[in-house]
């Protein structure tokens, strides 16, 4: 617990780096971008819908205001976190260089490919995983509060791995299946921040704190190894 909140405190501080500001304009700009697209092609296709339907086209409209903003919030963490995979390197950089320039120099920028891959990867496991959480969490309806922990629980476990593998992949050297971050630290990182997406302004700020987070986890296991080593 420790660990993952120093990790996180240290993520905050650094979101002041150029290298992160300059990550957090390319990420949000082509996220809300992917939503502006999302938005319209919603909107043509309710449009469509009510011409087809003889309905008059302002119902469109109002259907698409409704609606963009409720597909945005449930959308949001699996867009952006894919959008910042194309941008992680730069993150996981700045925080080797600023707090271990030790590992920096050992570590292996991603190209451009292997970004693009392990991006569609997360988005897949993302949709599917929370696909397969529905009916569970529609049987738990009754409760209220049970579809809301049961989705949280599912986000938590894939953004602590997503956010972790980040840094960890510049550095596994082909063990990718062997994380050193245990599996309780990384699933109190994604609970932190899949909650943190849930509030308006500061989900904008979420993604590149976990994944400052998620790199102080990684390398500060791997530099507690190399020290024994």
């Amino acid at each position: 617990m420790s660990a993952v909140l120093a990790a996180l405190v240290m993520a905050c501080r650094q979101l002041g780096d150029r290298a992160v500001l300059a990550v957090a304009a390319k990420s949000i700009a082509v996220t809300l971008l992917i939503f502006a697209g999302i938005g319209a092609g919603l909107y043509a296709a309710l449009a469509e819908a009510a011409e087809r339907a003889g309905v008059a086209q302002g119902w469109a409209g109002l259907a698409a205001v409704v609606l963009v903003p409720l597909a945005a919030w449930l959308l949001f963490r699996v867009v952006a976190l894919a959008v910042l995979q194309f941008f992680a390197d730069d993150v996981v950089a700045a925080v080797e260089a600023r707090h271990y320039p030790a590992l920096a120099s050992r570590a292996r920028p991603l190209p451009f490919r292997r970004d693009l891959v392990n991006a569609v990867r997360g988005l897949m496991r993302a949709v599917g995983y929370n696909l397969l959480a529905l009916p569970v969490a529609g049987l738990l309806a009754f409760t209220a509060i049970g579809p809301a922990l049961v989705l949280l629980a599912v986000n938590a476990v894939l953004l602590g791995r997503e956010l972790t593998d980040m840094a960890w992949l510049r550095h596994c050297e082909g063990a990718e299946g062997a994380n050193p971050v245990p599996g309780l630290e990384r699933i109190l990182l994604g609970t932190a921040i899949a909650g943190l997406m849930l509030v308006p302004l500061a989900n904008l700020a979420a993604p590149l704190i976990g994944a400052g987070a998620g790199t102080q986890l990684v390398l500060r296991r791997l530099e507690e190894g190399r020290q024994r080593a």
